[in-house]
């Protein structure tokens, strides 16, 4: 995968171009645990193989799957990225099919899987191999097909309930991860919906929810997903409730009227240059 990565890192113009013309137009990041990358359906590490209408495949609806490669997007989203897990439907197709619907215009979606399950918000900082990992993933996606980041889709916060410390440095650890994705992404405003807990592994879900609800920074939205129904683990979201919750994702993202991020020609430039410098600091 690293020389597939370094491959796409210093692709050509003209080789970026001839691969665009099949790449989607509007791209989104789906970071965070489990119930970002899915357990919709999934019991005792058995999914049933349900999927629902609102989840099925369409043409205009990719992927980027492990191999960096943009394919026809089909649950389960996260099948190849979060490989060590047994994963099921997610919000993600759900929010796609419903953003199509609701703007036409949005073009051809491609949903990028980050998502791992079980992990830390610590685990997600800036210089650790989640984040590098999300954030070559995201070059990838827009190198091989030209499209725009339009959002970062994040929803994750349950292993964080069950230590005092890590609750309480929350929020200022998810200020700063999403601060650092707009900087590194050349993107300041860049759309961020997150989603606030409808569950978690230990005692302090509410310090982690009201975190959640009170972070403030432009552009950001947070749907609730309390009160969603769960599995019968008590931890991860139905496939029911995914449904409902890829919906709200939908509705936030087409709620929030700031301007698309433009990127110029020597922001490119500039981008691929950070991109090159974090995978070689990546892979030493």
């Amino acid at each position: 995968m690293f020389l597939l990565i370094f491959s796409l890192l210093l692709a050509s113009p003209a080789a970026a171009a001839a691969d665009n013309a099949a790449g989607p137009k509007s791209i989104f990041l789906l970071a965070g645990q489990s119930n970002m990358s899915g357990r919709g359906g999934v019991v005792n590490d058995t999914w049933d193989g349900v999927v629902p209408p609102q989840c099925r495949p369409d043409p205009m609806i990719l992927r980027l799957n492990a191999a960096l490669t943009w394919e026809e997007a089909r649950e389960a989203l996260h099948r190849d990225i979060d490989a060590e897990k047994t994963c099921g439907v997610g919000p993600g197709m759900p929010f796609a099919h419903l953003a199509r619907r609701r703007d036409p215009g949005i073009g051809v979606i491609g949903l990028v899987p980050c998502a791992i399950g079980g992990t830390n918000i610590s685990e997600w900082r800036r210089g650790g191999r989640l984040y590098g990992q999300l954030m070559a993933r995201a070059q990838a996606a827009v190198l091989g097909g030209g499209g725009l980041i339009r959002a970062v889709l994040w929803y994750q916060g349950e292993s964080d309930t069950t230590s005092h410390e890590d609750a309480r440095l929350y929020k200022r650890r998810l200020e700063r991860l999403f601060n650092d994705i707009r900087s590194d992404l050349l993107s300041p405003v860049l759309p961020v919906i997150q989603v606030a807990l409808a569950s978690g592994s230990g005692p302090y879900v509410d310090v982690i929810r009201k975190a959640q609800l009170e972070l403030e920074i432009p552009n950001l939205r947070c749907v609730d997903a309390k009160g969603l129904d769960l599995e019968p683990d008590g931890l991860h979201l139905s496939t029911r409730a995914q449904v409902r919750l890829g919906h709200m994702l939908a509705d936030a993202f087409l709620g929030i009227t700031a301007p698309l991020p433009v990127q110029s020609s020597s922001g490119h430039r500039r981008c691929n240059n950070f991109f090159l410098d974090l995978f070689l600091r990546w892979i030493r």
